[in-house]
């Protein structure tokens, strides 16, 4: 097993110690996104799955109220706020589990913090919203800086790089760089390498395959790639029949030292990683 990608995560006032793999439940409050849009839109089914994936062991309930999946349209931040702010209140107000938002905009990440969320899940990596990198110093939030090129809407229609891992790194660094300069304290960052946003089925295999090399960034990394359509370019299988895929990202990343894991399916999810953490244990 691979040297660790960083050690902890810190989170408002609470240092998370990335010893043990955390699993990040997905719920999507929007009525369009690739694998389960609509499904919780209604807000009562929203929070009993909020609650069905913490009792399943999830660590963080990661709440988005636009899709941003390949193609998508973006949300006016009222109708935004509009989704997300009765789940992240009464999340909040009836469980101790962290809340991240799911947004590039400043303006619904603040209103979530206020409802009280603690982690801002930024795929734009602070580009979408000038504000965002002060509201993060301000709010000492945890925040996830993802990795994507161009924007949901026409992201998938030409993805191009001239080396994936080295661009990849390379925007990293740069974004690191001007969230050290807005005052961040970088041990608040977790980085997302963006699978599946502006990459090529081989953009998004490369980058899986070479997650250890990403060390050299010295933060925990995140991985995303629950249910995704890269998946199905291998096998032609649709959303709901991508759960052994999502589930062998998830060991061969944790292979390669990430502990962050944003998942549908979190009971799955837990138990391999459980299971292949008891095995290794014993493993001469």
């Amino acid at each position: 097993m691979s040297q660790d990608l960083g050690q902890k995560w810190l989170i408002k006032g609470q240092e998370l110690q990335l010893d043990k793999p955390l699993i990040m439940g997905i719920l999507n409050v929007t009525p369009d996104s690739f694998h389960d849009g609509g499904q919780f839109y209604d807000p009562l089914k929203a929070l009993a799955r909020a609650r069905e994936m913490i009792a399943e062991g999830a660590a963080i309930i990661d709440v988005g109220g636009e899709s941003t999946r390949p193609g998508s349209q973006a949300v006016s931040a009222d109708e935004e706020i509009s989704r997300i702010l009765p789940i992240i209140e009464q999340l909040a107000s009836q469980t101790d589990t962290l809340i991240s938002i799911d947004t590039q905009k400043a303006s619904v990440a603040q209103a979530a913090i206020e409802a009280g969320a603690h982690i801002i899940n930024d795929v734009s990596a602070g580009r979408n919203s000038i504000e965002m990198f002060d509201l993060v110093k301000g709010s000492q939030v945890g925040y996830i800086l993802m990795h994507m090129q161009g924007n949901p809407a026409t992201m998938q229609n030409a993805p191009s790089y001239i080396n994936v891992l080295e661009d990849v790194t390379r925007f990293f660094k740069e974004r690191l760089k001007q969230a050290s300069l807005a005052g961040i304290d970088m041990v608040r960052i977790v980085l997302d390498p963006g699978i599946g946003f502006g990459k090529t089925l081989e953009d998004n295999l490369t980058l899986l395959g070479n997650l250890k090399k990403l060390q050299v960034l010295a933060r925990p990394l995140l991985l995303g790639a629950s249910r995704k359509s890269f998946i199905g370019m291998i096998d032609n299988s649709t959303s709901d029949k991508r759960l052994g895929g999502s589930l062998a990202a998830v060991v061969s990343a944790y292979r390669q030292g990430v502990k962050l894991f944003r998942v549908h399916d979190v009971a799955e999810t837990r138990q391999v990683l459980d299971i292949f953490t008891a095995i290794q244990k014993h493993s001469d």
